[in-house]
């Protein structure tokens, strides 16, 4: 920390002009002349290391200092540290470069493998060749030290202390070669015994051939003590051992040159001819290889396994790639390698370099591209944020519900259980549920049973208001689609979704819609209908146990107990069977008689039934002749009664549902009707009141009677229909009264539009027991 202020302060203090870079972490650096710190650009804050050297530290060593300043400028090759400013004070040299990180750190920690390590020095030895071949220089100082691996974990050549021209005489490697540190170790046994000046007379490659050499055994067994371990073969892989041998040869005229070595490694078969090197050496023609060479590219590239560097794959490879897919017709095989290579990088990696590829990829009109992603969506939803997904993707991603290939949409609704947790509910319950409903109807039966899983695994996320009414549209409906399959996924999602509806949603909507699919054709069905009923019914019974036994409201008055009639609740009985209980029925219907009516010649009118006034009573009827009565006013809303005293302001009457005098003589008619247990119904148990009847204006109740005689073709004087189902008539002669008459005036006599009066007392009327005329004697008995 005290150097790095001391280092900023001379900075400062010495005014460096135009370095628009901070300092910042100082990196441990062994055998070299510089400090090396970490730093950012201060414009957009790119990483970057800053190499720094102390003139009046080391002035000794400043024409080093210098050289490596001057050959870092002018040198440039994709192999070299790449110098993005510079600048040179009284004090300090300052050389920032794009980030690197001492090889020695790597090599110490053995956190390479032997591929790993093949495919750097294989890049090294490229940049060699460059520098004794095209550049005609001699590197002189290449070890361990003088290499540093970038951000995409590239190996990159530095030390440039004593690079010299080959064609320069007075170059600084003859004079200043042995103020380089650790010079000891490294040099050349030809040097160490004529001294520097015996480059001129060996072959200019032989130096960094040497050096070359220790460079192989020091990376593959982490150190190099010094001459005597030149040639051992100690950790080097077996296929390097006899071109390794020729790289340390003591003589330098035998010695093969790094570019010779790089040839042999690279021959069929060599050393070099490993998958990562073949994949990064064509990586940049990528874009411009033929379908058949992009082939056997990818081949090698899933070859690979994941101890190969994961800093190459970041910064190298996947934006070549990302370009080839993009541009250069890369196709989905690429992108497959693109989603491999990205789960490794961080959410800010992934964020800078993938996203904005993948968002314009959604718009491409490549279906083979858009099925890709539409399969890959599993590994990058969980780094694409909500807005990104709503705003961008989903937009694009819509147009496969509709695209004219079957395999576009199929995917595209396998494509919405992953998404779903991104959308808003805007968007759910809005457009997505459109297009779900198109599928759900698509032509090919796969989508439409895909479309049926989606919506059930999708059900809690869909709005409560709508959940319960899509679900069930979309469910029935499958249940009728003729393919079997998909039958059988609306069963599976009606019983995985069985708490989005309710009770009353599963009784008279779900349950009968069930129905059909417990003798379906298909045993599956029938199968899956049986458990998914049971699901249900388990539900419903469920609910109806913890239902009240009725809804009637609890008697208030013991009047209301005592006049108010209901219908008998069926009781079981011995022997009872629901053919009994419903023949009594009609049979006590059939006898409820609503008492005897006097002719009158005046217009009928409709009044109600009022109480009767109170006179001695001639014998008291049955119990179960009254009972019917009752039963009968009351289920059936028995005919309009008139009263024999209607004859001036002929007012309606208010109804009544008591019991009445008139049917005292019913009894003689229909018999005694005690044994079924449908209609014992006791007197004593309290009944409701009934509302007051309304007399039926224009709209109440239809003449069914008339519009039943008039589809028959009679006339309105035809046999009337029994009694219950045809309105009040004259002159109808009940059945067992031995021809009395039961209404007065004629049959088939035009009834007189009826207007509503004021109601008014009614005298008790009295019961006329002559005889009536055999003519009418058919009225009840023939139609029947």
């Amino acid at each position: 920390m005290n150097l790095f202020k001391s280092v900023v302060a001379s900075a400062i203090s010495s005014g460096i002009p135009n370095f628009p870079y901070t300092f910042g972490d100082r990196q441990d650096i062994e055998g070299g002349i510089w400090q090396l710190q970490n730093g950012q650009k201060r414009d957009d804050g790119s990483n970057c290391s800053i190499f720094s050297f102390d003139i009046n530290a080391n002035k000794a060593r400043l024409p080093l200092a210098r050289n490596a300043l001057k050959k870092l400028r002018t040198l440039r090759h994709p192999g070299v540290m790449k110098v993005l400013d510079t600048v040179e004070t009284d004090t300090f040299i300052y050389i920032a470069t794009e980030r690197v990180i001492p090889l020695r750190w790597h090599i110490k920690r053995k956190s390479m493998s032997t591929e790993t390590l093949k495919w750097g020095l294989f890049g090294v030895a490229q940049t060699i060749k460059f520098i004794n071949d095209e550049a005609s220089s001699i590197h002189g100082a290449l070890r361990v030290a003088s290499l540093y691996t970038s951000e995409s974990g590239e190996w990159k050549v530095g030390g440039f202390e004593v690079l010299s021209s080959i064609k320069d005489d007075e170059a600084i490697i003859y004079t200043y070669g042995s103020l380089v540190p650790e010079t000891g170790r490294y040099t050349a046994p030809e040097l160490a015994l004529l001294g520097w000046e015996a480059i001129k007379k060996s072959p200019s490659t032989a130096v960094d051939a040497y050096n070359f050499g220790t460079l192989i055994y020091e990376v593959f067994n982490g150190d190099f003590s010094g001459p005597e371990q030149a040639g051992q073969t100690k950790g080097i892989p077996p296929t390097m051992h006899s071109s390794y041998r020729r790289l340390v040869t003591k003589n330098p005229k035998a010695r093969v040159s790094v570019g010779n070595f790089l040839e042999q490694g690279r021959r069929n078969g060599g050393f070099f001819e490993t998958p990562l090197i073949k994949l990064t050496d064509s990586i940049e023609s990528l874009g411009m290889k033929s379908e058949d060479e992009r082939e056997i590219f990818l081949q090698d590239l899933d070859d690979l396994s994941d101890d190969f560097p994961e800093d190459f794959f970041k910064m190298k490879l996947l934006p070549e790639l990302l370009k080839s897919v993009e541009f250069g017709g890369g196709g989905p095989k690429v992108f497959g390698v693109v989603m491999k290579i990205s789960k490794k990088l961080t959410d800010e990696e992934f964020e800078t370099s993938v996203r904005p590829a993948i968002v314009r990829l959604f718009g491409s009109p490549d279906r083979a591209i858009r099925v890709c992603l539409l399969d890959n969506l599993p590994l990058m939803i969980d780094r694409l944020p909500p807005k990104v997904v709503n705003d961008k993707i989903f937009p694009n991603m819509v147009s496969g519900f509709t695209d004219l290939a079957p395999i576009v949409r199929e995917q595209t609704v396998k494509a919405v259980l992953t998404i779903i947790g991104k959308l808003s509910d805007r968007t759910i319950n809005g457009e997505l549920l459109k297009y779900l409903a198109k599928t759900s109807n698509d032509e090919q039966p796969g989508i439409r049973t895909n479309t049926t899983i989606c919506l059930g695994k999708i059900s809690k996320h869909l709005g409560v208001g709508s959940r319960s009414k899509v679900l069930i549209a979309a469910f029935t409906r499958s249940l009728r689609d003729p393919f079997v399959h998909a039958r059988n996924a609306a069963l599976m999602a009606l019983a995985v979704t069985n708490d989005a509806f309710s009770e009353e949603d599963c009784a008279l909507r779900i349950l009968p819609a069930l129905c059909p699919c417990l003798i379906d054709k298909e045993k599956l069905i029938r199968d899956q209908a049986n458990k998914t009923m049971e699901a249900y019914l388990g539900r419903v019974r469920k609910h109806a146990s913890t239902m009240a036994d009725s809804v009637l409201p609890p008697p208030t008055t013991e009047i209301a107990t005592a006049t108010t009639p209901r219908m008998g609740t069926p009781q079981p009985t011995e022997g009872a069977s629901w053919t009994g209980w419903a023949i009594s029925s009609f049979t006590n219907k059939a006898s409820a008689a609503a008492g005897e009516i006097q002719q009158n010649t005046n217009v009928a009118l409709p009044v109600r039934l009022t109480p009767p006034v109170a006179e001695p009573r001639r014998s008291a009827p049955t119990t179960a002749s009254a009972s019917a009565s009752i039963l009968q006013r009351q289920a059936l809303a028995s005919p309009i009664v008139l009263s024999p005293q209607t004859t001036g302001s002929q007012s309606p009457q208010t109804t009544s549902w008591e019991p009445n005098d008139a049917f005292e003589d019913e009894g003689d008619a229909w018999g005694d009707m005690q044994e079924e247990a449908f209609f014992d119904a006791s007197d004593s148990t309290p009944r409701p009141a009934p509302p007051a009847a309304t007399p039926f204006e224009e709209d109440g109740e239809p003449d069914f009677a008339g519009w039943l005689a008039a589809q028959n073709g009679k006339k309105p004087n035809a046999k009337p229909l029994p009694k219950g189902l045809a309105k009040a008539s004259p002159n109808i002669t009940r059945p067992g009264s031995g021809g009395r008459p039961a209404t007065t005036g004629s049959i088939g006599a035009k009834k007189a539009p009826v207007p509503l009066l004021k109601a008014k007392p009614v005298i008790a009327k009295k019961v006329d027991t002559a005889p009536k005329p055999q003519d009418d004697d058919d009225g009840w008995g023939d139609g029947w």
